[in-house]
C-alpha cells in the first residue's frame, strides 16, 4: 500500500512520516511519497527530507519519492496536512475564519487534482485546518465515504487519555468517542464510555464519580473560565498543574490549549492519531474510529435526518468510512451535538462565501 503525504515538511507531516516508519506501518515494499509546493520552500525541503529519511530508516524503510505538484499525487492513502497552521505562543487566539480563508483554495486545488488525475479509490485523511472546510471540499469533489477528518480521532484519544490519567490507568483500557467539531466545540459522548475488565454498573460509578453532576449544558462555559484562570498564570508549570484539577473533558480542550500557548505544538499527538487511521485503512477490516465525515441522513438530531460535516463514530475500512456507529445518546449529547452542527453548518457556509 501506498501512503502520500501533502504538506511532508510541516512538522506534523515530518512527524507523520517518522511514525509511519518507525511504527512499521509501511513496509520495505510499499511507498511513501512526500508532496511539496512547487516553487516554494517546501518543494525543495522534500528533497532534503527523503534523505534524511532514508539515513535515519534505510534498514526498513519504504520506498520513498517525491513530488511537488497536485496532479502528481497518487497513492492508496492521501493525508492532506498542507496549509496555514494553528499559531503557538502566549497569548495567541485561533481564528478558523482565517484560516478557512488561507487554506480554502489549497483544499481546492487538491481535491480538484485528485478527482481529475488519481485512481478514483483514494482515501483521503484530513488533518489540516478547519478540519471541517476540507472535509466537505474534498468529500464534494472525491464523495463523502473516501474523505474524514482525524480531529474528532485525536478529541477521542485526549479524552480517553484525560479519564486513564484520573484512574492512573493506560488509556488502551478506556473506550469511548468524541463527536462534533474538532477543538473547543467537541461533545465528550459519556455515555460511550467503557472500562476494559469492569461489568457496566461498575463502570457506571467510576464515570458518575468522574463526572459529578455535571452535563454538557455548562462544558462550553466550564471551558472558558478554565482558560480564563490559566492564561492568568505566569507559570507554565502550575499553569498544567492547574489543568490536572479539572474534569478528564475539559482536560481534553484545555490541555491542548495550554501546550499552544506554551510554544510548542501538538504534532506527535496529531500524528500518532493519523498514523492510526492509516493502519485502520490498511488494515483491511472494519474498525470503529471517530472521524470528521459528511454525513446525507445517516442520523436524526433535531427531529430531522442530519445533513453536513460532523465528527461521529464511523466504522472505516480499506473503502473508507462505511456506517456511522452511534447507539443512543444521552439527550444532553443529542442536544449539544445538534448545537454543534448547526454552528458547524453556518461557518461552512460563511467560509464559502455564502454559497450553498
Amino acid at each position: 500500500m501506498d501512503v502520500s503525504i501533502v504538506g511532508a515538511t510541516g512538522d506534523v507531516g515530518r512527524a507523520i512520516c517518522g511514525q509511519l516508519i518507525e511504527r512499521g506501518e509501511l513496509g520495505p515494499t510499499s511507498r511513501l511519497q512526500l508532496v511539496g509546493r512547487p516553487g516554494g520552500a517546501s518543494g525543495q525541503a522534500v528533497h532534503g527530507l527523503r534523505v534524511d529519511l532514508i539515513d535515519a530508516h534505510d534498514e526498513h524503510a519504504p520506498h520513498i519519492d517525491v513530488a511537488d505538484r497536485p496532479e502528481d499525487v497518487v497513492a492508496d492513502v492521501v493525508v492532506m496536512a498542507a496549509g496555514r497552521t494553528l499559531p503557538t505562543g502566549t497569548g495567541v487566539t485561533i481564528d478558523r475564519d482565517a484560516l478557512a480563508r488561507d487554506n480554502r483554495r489549497t483544499f481546492e486545488e487538491y481535491a480538484d487534482a485528485l478527482a481529475e488525475h488519481g485512481s478514483g479509490h483514494e482515501i483521503v485523511i484530513v488533518v489540516a485546518n478547519p478540519v471541517e472546510l476540507a472535509v466537505e471540499v474534498f468529500s464534494h469533489a472525491l464523495g463523502r465515504h473516501r474523505v474524514i477528518g482525524m480531529g474528532a480521532w485525536l478529541d477521542t484519544l485526549r479524552f480517553r487519555r484525560e479519564i486513564a490519567a484520573t484512574l492512573g490507568i493506560r488509556r488502551h483500557r478506556v473506550g469511548g468517542f468524541v463527536a462534533g467539531q474538532h477543538g473547543d466545540r467537541m461533545v465528550p459522548l459519556w455515555s460511550t464510555v467503557r472500562l476494559r475488565g469492569l461489568d457496566a454498573d461498575e463502570r457506571a460509578e467510576i464515570v458518575t464519580r468522574l463526572r459529578g453532576d455535571r452535563t454538557l449544558t455548562s462544558f462550553a462555559s466550564e471551558i472558558a473560565a478554565a482558560k480564563q484562570r490559566i492564561t492568568g498564570m505566569a507559570d507554565i508549570a502550575e499553569a498544567f498543574a492547574a489543568v490536572d484539577t479539572l474534569p478528564p473533558d475539559v482536560q481534553a480542550v484545555v490541555r491542548p490549549y495550554l501546550t499552544h500557548q506554551s510554544g510548542a505544538k501538538t504534532a506527535h499527538g496529531t500524528a500518532n492519531a493519523t498514523v492510526d487511521l492509516i493502519r485502520t485503512i490498511l488494515d483491511g477490516r472494519d474498525i470503529v474510529v471517530a472521524g470528521q465525515v459528511l454525513l446525507d441522513g445517516e442520523i436524526e438530531l433535531g427531529g430531522m435526518p442530519w445533513r453536513g460535516v460532523l465528527g461521529v463514530p464511523v466504522a472505516v475500512g480499506p473503502d473508507g468510512w462505511t456506517r456511522v456507529m452511534l447507539d443512543d445518546l444521552a439527550a444532553d449529547e443529542r442536544r449539544m451535538l445538534w448545537e454543534v452542527g448547526q454552528a458547524i453548518n453556518e461557518s461552512l457556509v460563511a467560509w464559502r462565501g455564502g454559497a450553498p
